[in-house]
């Protein structure tokens, strides 16, 4: 299986996303921003880091990238793509994922591992967890508060939609505590912790994300 990970200027997680999904056993494949062309791509990896150095709001101008264009449509059919913390931001932006991301509530980056809670682990990227499983990854963002209007926050919890949240203190101000979402069919998944940095005990804090890339690989297996 083939998974494509967009690089950005100003990306920095492609490397490490990219070194996960190999992990996976998938092929991990490189796509530039200005390239509308996904390479034939079974999955897309948008990561993190601060596309085109989060001028105007962090997204913003990454959504408007010609690989972006690509991506949306691809997810139209069912194309299973993540966003990771700048990539979460992405999604949005694009309209693949409702609500936004605004800066932390105390106005600090944050940097430290953060607890999860598993709450739907039937998308994409999720199979491979157990729900209610609390798993640790690390969390790095200064714009990582998740707001959304009531409307939608609602529409969220009760179709199951949020896929992660906070456990403990809440890092960031985001509203109901989370950390990642998914779009209505569960193929769209965005979050703003890393996972990518969890994926071996020796250099992480766990290796509780490689569930996240194994999932998509069972899930394209499975498609």
């Amino acid at each position: 299986m083939k998974i494509g990970v967009i690089t950005f200027p100003g990306t920095l997680d492609d490397v490490d996303a990219a070194r996960a999904a190999r992990y996976a056993d998938a092929e991990a494949v490189a796509l530039w921003h200005a390239d509308e062309d996904l390479k034939g791509v079974d999955a897309v990896i948008v990561p993190g880091g601060f596309s085109y150095g989060d001028y105007l709001r962090c997204g913003a101008i990454a959504r408007f990238a010609p690989v972006m264009n690509s991506v949306v449509e691809a997810a139209g059919k069912g194309m299973p793509v993540l966003g990771i913390c700048n990539g979460f931001q992405i999604l949005c932006e694009a309209g693949l994922l409702p609500g936004a991301l605004v800066r932390n509530k105390k106005l600090h980056f944050v940097c430290r591992d953060q607890w999860l809670r598993v709450e739907n682990n039937t998308t994409a990227w999720t199979t491979r967890y157990d729900k209610g499983a609390e798993i640790l990854i690390p969390l790095k963002s200064g714009e990582g508060g998740y707001v959304a209007e009531q409307s939608t926050l609602d529409e969220l919890e009760g179709e199951g939609r949020v896929v992660f949240r906070y456990v403990g203190e809440n890092p960031n101000g985001s509203r109901n505590d989370i950390a990642g979402i998914t779009s209505a069919n569960g193929r769209v998944v965005g979050l703003m912790p890393h996972p990518e940095h969890a994926i071996d005990a020796l250099t992480g804090p766990s290796d509780d994300g490689l569930g996240m890339f194994y999932s998509a690989v069972d899930a394209l297996v499975a498609s």
